[in-house]
């Protein structure tokens, strides 16, 4: 299975879950690809900006992840990183109970759900597991999210995340960018 070439950049707006915006640019990097963005929101009350950068290898298993979130209690960062065979370090230390994740989930964002269509590259009907080291908005906390892909259709795909109740059906464009997340996102660009 192949895909389009990735778009300089992209946008999506949240919807239903909170109000906000994520942009997001897309570069060559030496062994894969880099993505850097900076997402934005109001959610329960809250605000909070998360500026990324996350680079993913040739397989499209991530590598690293430097996060920053700003609220009103100040600024943190955390660094992810992995040796792509899935092992992690957060800030430095080993992360055990990340092992198995390939993929890193950012709670603010809508881009990072290409990562797992495109490493997985599933022909439809089949599906897989897609753990997931998933980092948080607010306090930049990682951990393991179990997560599963089924790839429905061209341009579809059912996505499920049990620990949130999630079920729902991903639409995404020829470049395996999200373009419908129900509750979630909206492509904008």
């Amino acid at each position: 299975m192949t895909f389009a070439p990735l778009p300089e950049t992209a946008a999506w707006r949240h919807v239903t879950a909170r109000t906000g915006f994520e942009v997001a640019y897309f570069r060559p990097h030496e062994g894969g690809h880099r993505i850097e963005g900076c997402t934005t929101a109001v959610e329960d009350g809250r605000t909070w900006a998360v500026d990324y950068t996350i680079e993913v290898d040739t397989s499209w298993a991530t590598r690293l992840a430097r996060v920053t979130s700003r609220t009103v209690t100040g600024t943190r960062r955390t660094f992810l990183e992995s040796d792509g065979r899935g092992r992690w370090q957060v800030d430095g230390s080993p992360a055990p109970d990340l092992d198995g994740c390939l993929d890193v989930d950012l709670e603010s964002s809508a881009m990072t759900n290409t990562f797992p269509v495109h490493r997985l590259r599933l022909a439809t009907g089949s599906g897989a597991p897609a753990p997931a080291a998933y980092v948080r908005a607010l306090d930049l906390s990682a951990e393991r999210l179990d997560q599963h892909y089924t790839r429905a259709g061209d341009d579809t795909y059912d996505y499920a995340a049990p620990a949130f109740e999630v079920a729902c059906r991903l639409h995404y464009d020829p470049s395996a960018l999200v373009l419908d997340y129900p509750g979630l996102a909206t492509r904008a660009l």
